[in-house]
This record gives C-alpha cells, structure tokens and sequence, in this order.
C-alpha cells in the first residue's frame, strides 16, 4: 500500500477517490482477516460514509488535510462513541461509550476513515495477544506465530494491508515489541504529550497512546495528529507540537549543535538471552548508522536490568486500583445469580477477567498490602527514579540510545502461554524507558533464517520525538528492511 502522501495526492489529484481506496482496504480485511483476526469489531458501513463524505468536499473544490480519507483501525481500548469498546474482555462485552475519547476524536476531526477496532491482550496486559477473551490474532509473516502485544491487533493490521495506519497504547512495550514482531514503525511518544482521556485504563503513570506505521514518515504525520495538550487529561503537557514529517528531511545526521550525532549503545541489552540473530541485524543497524557519520559508543545503564521487576510491581499495583471499578455495578457485566453483594462482586470479576488480568490484580493487591506496601511498591518506586537516574546520565552523552527492541523475533502461539516470566521477558528492553516516561520507536532492522522481523529501539530524551523521528528516517532511507511486506 502506498504511503500517507502517496494516496493524499491520489485523492487530491482525484486518480484515486476516498470510496476507492476505503473499498479496496475492506475487501483487504475480508480477504486476511480469516488468517489473522486483527480486529474485534469492523465500521465497514460508517467507513463507506466516511469516504463519501471527503469525496464530496473534494468534488466541491474544498482543501483536505494529509489524513482525510485515510484507512485507519483503533485498538480497542480506546472508547469510541457508538461503537463497542470491550478492551478485549468478557467483562465489557456489551459496552457501547457515549463518548469518544480525545485521540479518537481527533483523528474524526481529522477525517481519517476508520475501519474498525483491533484485537488486544485482555486490558492491554500481554506480550501475545493471546490474552485476548474473544480471539488470538495472527503474525502476518507466519500465521503460526504471535503478533506480539498487547497492540497484537494494530500491528497486524498495519503488516498485512488491512489499514494504512492505527493506533496502539504502550504500559510496557506494547507498541514497540509488536511493531518488531511484525516488520512495522511503532513510536511511544513522551509521557503526556498524547491525551490519555478515554483511553481504559491499565497503569496509568505508564499508558501513552501512538502510532504504528509502514514508515517513519508516517507515524511522523500520525503522531502529529494525536499529540498536544488536553485539558480532560491532569497528565497532559503544556505544549507546542511541532511538524515532525518536515523535520525528518534533515540531510546530516547531527546534533542540534551541528555536531555529529552522537548513539549511545545500551550494553545491558545484549549478551546471556539475546538471540544471535537479533543481534547481528541491530550490529548490522549500528554500522549502518556510522557510514552515515554517527558516533556509535556502548553506554552502561546499570539499572537497566531492574526495570522488569520493577514494572511487575507498579504496574500491577496501579491495574489493582484502576480495575476495581469493573465489579458489575460501576462498570461491567452483572452476574445476578447471587446471594449478596459481596457475593456477586465475586462471581462477577471471576467469570468476566481472564486469567493474566487476575494474576495482575493479584500482585498488584498484594503489593500494595497493609505489611508489604514499603517492602514492595515503595521500593520499586524508589529503583524507577534510579533508572530515570541513569537514563538521564546516558543522554547527557549522548543524543540517542538505541538496543534491540525484543531479544528474540516472534514465538510460536501457544509457546509461552503456560510460562508467564518467560513471557514477560519478551518487554525486558522496552519496559524501562516507560519507567522514565521518555519517548522510543522501534523499526525493522532485518529478518531472521526464518524469516521473521528484527526491530532496533531507538530512545530519545524527553519530547525529543523530532531528533527520535530523524534519526530512524535516516537509517530507514539508507536501507531496504521497510518495503518488505508479508505474503499474506
């Protein structure tokens, strides 16, 4: 599929019109979506009108903007006014919002076309898309395979042609780690600078919505949209968005001193774990980068290793408080066969949570304990202001950190299921830098013997998405990994 600008100027130019191109992305979903099962729910109808709608204002001589008329697909834990929004869960099975949340509404402003909502792992909390109530979503490179998650759906979806680009939310990885599983952009922006407003949410010091895309330039003109600040959200940064696909036609990759770029090498992500063959393509993606004149250096982050235990502590504790509202009166479905309150609290959250949501409550409760809550939760918290520390150390050196985005490309489905710490190592790169609240992308950087994508993470230093953007265009433009499409 072509790019953003490709098609607006196939709309603009009118080669091509809205309804077209929406059509032909439908008949893309009907033609895979029995292989993947990407999305949970599908607007084909109000996408049909949608594209109407823009073919109308560009027969009436009216400007669009880059993104109208634009397939794109919302993972579906972002509310969505009169469409179902079930976070992939047995518990919000017949949950309809009234509202759209601000990123959603945004994006309609914008007069993107969407096509439907996309599976996830239950309450986004996965690294599979497995722990999705309803369906596990396939890897468009081997169907056999995990799309990774929890944004599973969305990546897929973006791989495999089903849209042009879509949303995801990423707690601890999950943009980044289903981008790389599935050879596709996937950027986590800066703590606060896309609104979290109707986003449900799972860890709220960690959520942040972004964007997955075919290119850089295009989570570019994506993030563009979504970002800025949002009074509805208390976590919502003051200010300006620049325009990030301009930026990225920088001609040298230097600093903004005109020095050479300076790439420090996060040295606690490679060694015992890291699979060989993702290592030599992100060592491959290194030399690249210093053909291009970047100083490449290998960089200690010797907090780095704790930001897995870590992230297993707060983020279970905040999923504890934030989950508790779903009890069958708040919110959630009611089981009513019950002998009292407390009774059918139970029964309810027993029958409407999967077993990963439960096992996070779990921790999370237990965490945050009367007897446990220094020994646990406070200490955590003290170990994430010593990998933010440690992060900012590095970026006082340095103008990027780049590491392997996962230490392996994608597992077989099933593989794992009944290992979760072996799971929950597949965020062990990516969970850290939402410790920090620091913005990261992932892009392919090569395949494996099988066939499969290699993703290289690339972090920047906060609201530093400009200088992350351009960097990753640079190594992109200079090599071939993202043309490459599944044969789906």
């Amino acid at each position: 599929m072509a790019s953003i600008r490709e098609l607006h100027q196939q709309l603009v130019s009118k080669e091509r019109s809205a309804l077209e191109l929406t059509q032909e992305t439908l008949q893309r979903i009907d033609a895979t979506e029995p292989q993947l099962r990407s999305f949970l729910h599908r607007t084909s109808d109000a996408a049909i009108e949608q594209a109407q709608a823009v073919d109308a204002k560009i027969a009436a001589g009216e400007p669009i903007g880059i993104l109208e008329g634009i397939p794109i697909a919302i993972k579906d834990n972002m509310c969505t006014r009169g469409v179902p929004t079930t976070c992939a869960s047995k518990i919000l099975e017949n949950y309809i919002p009234p509202y759209n949340g601000t990123v959603v509404e945004k994006l309609r402003d914008a007069g993107t076309i969407s096509v439907g909502k996309t599976n996830l792992d239950e309450f986004a909390m996965g690294s599979s898309t497995e722990n999705s109530a309803y369906q596990v979503t396939a890897n468009p490179w081997d169907t056999d395979r995990v799309p990774g998650g929890s944004s599973g759906g969305s990546a897929a979806a973006v791989a495999a042609g089903q849209c042009v680009v879509a949303t995801g939310s990423d707690t601890g990885g999950s943009i980044r780690q289903p981008a790389s599983f599935c050879g596709v952009v996937g950027l986590k922006p800066t703590y606060g600078l896309v609104s979290r407003y109707g986003l449900v949410a799972y860890a709220s010091s960690l959520d942040q919505i972004g964007p997955f895309a075919r290119s850089v330039e295009d989570a570019a003109i994506f993030l563009e949209v979504m970002a800025g600040y949002d009074p509805k959200d208390s976590t919502s940064l003051k200010v300006d968005v620049p325009n990030y696909a301009d930026a990225l036609k920088s001609e040298t990759i230097a600093n903004q001193n005109g020095d050479k770029l300076r790439i420090g090498v996060i040295q606690e992500t490679f060694g015992e774990g890291l699979d060989a063959e993702v290592d030599d393509s992100v060592k491959a993606a290194l030399k690249v980068y210093e053909d291009l004149g970047a100083e490449v250096e290998f960089v200690s982050c010797p907090t780095f290793r704790y930001g897995l235990p870590t992230y297993y502590v707060i983020a279970p504790s905040e999923a504890s408080a934030n989950l508790a509202r779903y009890d069958g009166v708040k919110y959630g479905q009611r089981v009513e066969e019950s002998d009292n309150l407390i009774d059918m609290y139970a029964k309810t959250r027993a029958l409407g949570f999967g077993a990963e949501v439960k096992r996070r409550i779990a921790i999370g409760t237990y965490a945050l304990s009367s007897g446990y809550y220094d020994a646990y939760y406070l200490k955590a918290q003290k170990v994430r202001t010593l990998i933010c520390q440690d992060f900012k150390a590095a970026f006082a050196q340095y103008d990027v950190l780049v590491s392997p985005t996962s230490p392996t490309t994608a597992f077989k489905a099933g593989e794992k299921t009944d290992d979760p710490l072996s799971m929950y190592l597949s965020d062990l790169m990516t969970i850290p830098v939402n410790l920090a609240g620091l913005p990261s992308l992932s892009l392919p950087c090569g395949f494996d013997a099988k066939g499969l994508p290699i993703g290289l993470q690339i972090i920047g230093n906060v609201l530093q998405e400009t200088k992350l953007l351009q960097v990753a265009y640079r190594y992109e433009q200079a090599t071939e990994w993202h043309t490459k499409t599944p044969a789906l």
